[in-house]
């Protein structure tokens, strides 16, 4: 079995387990491990199958751990490519959606950020999602060009409308509910495959039951509920502590000090979520086998079976 599957098959974490494991495989230093390391770490899990539960408190294994957990999928064992790995989305997507949420009077100063930001979390979305189904490279290709193009012309519609509304605070709260509702849509597009053509379903020890579409709704049901959460909160509280921000002296005597101070509430405030929005679900989800598809109920005496929910 892939070890990254037994390990989250294995480890029936709580949400505050999976947050404190997430805030190891967020790591930065994750993004810049050797694969030579990465290979040494794989090696020595897959010859310690039967112990590695007890090994854990081996620092080691920890690190082996670690590393394999934060750089490689645990549906196809490859490597995932480094800009992708979940330690890079806060680095990457931060700076993004600080550009996009900025009041501009041109809508051209927009463009980039948010097709910017769209085309990473495509990317993202895609190359982190379930990928135990057959998918072809140039199925990935047109969906993502597709995803990308409505993802960025729907999150520049709020700033168009923008211009022309005199409620302040619609001026402001529209471009963050339409952050997060396209956030959770890209999703949904971006993995929209698994659900029609059904993920992998397996038992306790690994055996594949069959593909099933149900779980594959489920996966990306769940995904892009943690989207809304991440993208959602971390667009609004800055938001809301610039708004209380440019009443204090300081902003008066130091009025560029808005920029700053606002980078950096997105920052602080991606790097609390980004943990939480992973934590929400576990990686390996568990499905009762009476809510998927009567062949696979058919095909095992399980009474629950597992899939890879994605990140």
């Amino acid at each position: 079995m892939e070890p990254n599957v037994r390990f989250w098959i294995t480890e029936r974490q709580s949400f505050i387990q999976r947050f404190v494991q997430w805030t190891e495989l967020l790591d930065p230093t994750n993004l810049v491990v050797s694969i030579e390391k990465i290979e040494k770490s794989r090696q020595l899990l897959l010859t310690n199958e039967d112990a590695f539960i007890h090994d854990l408190e081996d620092r080691r294994v920890q690190e082996a751990w670690k590393r394999s957990l934060s750089t490689v999928h645990p549906d196809n064992s490859k490597l995932i490519p480094v800009p992708f790995r979940p330690a890079a989305l806060l680095p990457f997507t931060a700076p993004m959606i600080f550009l996009s949420m900025l009041s501009v009077k041109s809508l051209k100063s927009l463009i980039l950020p948010q097709v910017s930001f769209y085309t990473y979390t495509t990317a993202f979305n895609i190359v982190n999602g379930n990928a135990s189904y057959n998918r072809r490279p140039h199925e990935s290709l047109l969906l993502g060009t597709g995803v990308i193009a409505s993802s960025s012309f729907f999150g520049l519609l709020p700033h168009l409308l923008q211009m022309r509304l005199n409620n302040m605070l619609l001026k402001k709260a529209l471009p963050i509910i339409i952050l997060t509702h396209i956030s959770a849509m890209n999703v949904v597009a971006a993995r929209s495959l698994e659900p029609i053509r059904g993920i992998e379903v397996m038992d306790k020890e690994g055996n594949v039951m069959g593909y099933s579409r149900k779980a594959g709704t489920k996966a990306v049901k769940d995904t892009a509920t943690s989207r809304i959460v991440l993208f959602g909160t971390s667009a609004f509280i800055p938001e809301v502590f610039s708004h209380f921000f440019i009443r204090t002296q300081f902003f008066r005597q130091y009025p560029w000090s808005l920029w700053t101070f606002k980078l950096s509430c997105t920052v602080l405030v991606m790097g609390l979520m980004v943990p939480v929005s992973f934590s929400m679900y576990p990686q390996i989800e568990r499905i009762q086998c009476n809510k998927l598809e009567k062949e696979i109920q058919s095909a095992t005496e399980e009474t629950e079976l597992f899939y890879n929910r994605g990140v």
